[in-house]
C-alpha cells in the first residue's frame, strides 16, 4: 500500500477525526473508502454510456400511452 500526505484545515481534520471515532473507525479507512468510491464512479459512468451506445438504435418506442391507459392494472 503506497502512502499519500494531504492538506487540509485543522479543524476539519479534528472533526472528520472525531466522526470517525464515534462511527467506530479511522480517518485513514474513511478516506480508502471515499477514494475507492471516487475511482469506481468514472468507470461505472463508462459502463453506463457503453450499455447505452450498445442499445442505441436497437430499442424502438411505441406510441405514447394515455394517462388511462397508463393507469390501468
Amino acid at each position: 500500500m503506497k502512502n499519500i500526505t494531504l492538506s487540509a484545515d485543522e479543524g476539519l481534520i479534528e472533526a472528520a477525526r472525531e466522526r470517525a471515532r464515534a462511527e467506530h473507525t479511522t480517518l485513514n479507512e474513511q478516506f480508502r473508502l471515499w477514494l475507492a468510491d471516487y475511482a469506481r464512479r468514472e468507470q461505472q459512468a463508462e459502463r453506463a454510456m457503453a450499455t447505452v451506445r450498445e442499445l442505441r438504435g436497437k430499442l424502438r418506442v411505441g406510441r405514447k400511452l394515455t394517462r388511462d391507459e397508463m393507469n390501468e392494472r
